[in-house]
């Protein structure tokens, strides 16, 4: 089973460097291709077009570490900022216009009310991804049980 296009969504957390290094490991023995995007969450005051300078610049920032983290294992990756109102479905819609056959998502270890939560983006693309979705959740460690 090849899989030929990889989607990482990055959002700055520890676990971005990881999921982009494992979707290039994994495209280097398919001959495959990673896209990797960076969602910014407009509200609905605003238009969907909306200049926000200060997420471009973080966006922008992430998606040049995550290329640079690419870069160290001989991997070329394609990046792009998208602008939605709601994360999951933006991801989803984009796995869809790029016909990618694996979504790898990192995920942070939280907790919430004492106890392990995933949020509402992961869940989301669990549900609505057409395609196969490999979830990468950070180690439990210092900072984050």
């Amino acid at each position: 089973m090849a899989f030929a296009k990889f989607l990482v969504p990055v959002g700055g957390g520890k676990v971005d460097e990881e999921t982009v290094r494992l979707a290039c490991t994994i495209a280097e023995a398919t001959k495959g291709k990673v896209f990797v995007i960076y969602v910014i969450e407009v509200a609905r005051t605003l238009p969907l077009d909306a200049e926000l300078e200060a997420d471009n610049k973080t966006a922008e920032e992430l998606l040049a570490r995550a290329e640079k983290t690419a870069e160290t294992i001989g991997c070329q990756v394609e990046t792009e900022i998208l602008q939605a109102r709601e994360t999951g479905p933006a991801i989803v819609d984009e796995a869809i216009e790029r016909g990618v056959d694996v979504i790898i998502m990192g995920l942070k270890y939280e907790k919430r009310f004492g106890d392990f939560d995933m949020g509402t983006v992961v869940p989301y693309i669990l549900r609505n991804a057409p395609c196969r979705v490999l979830i990468w959740r950070e180690q439990i460690g210092e900072g984050n049980s």
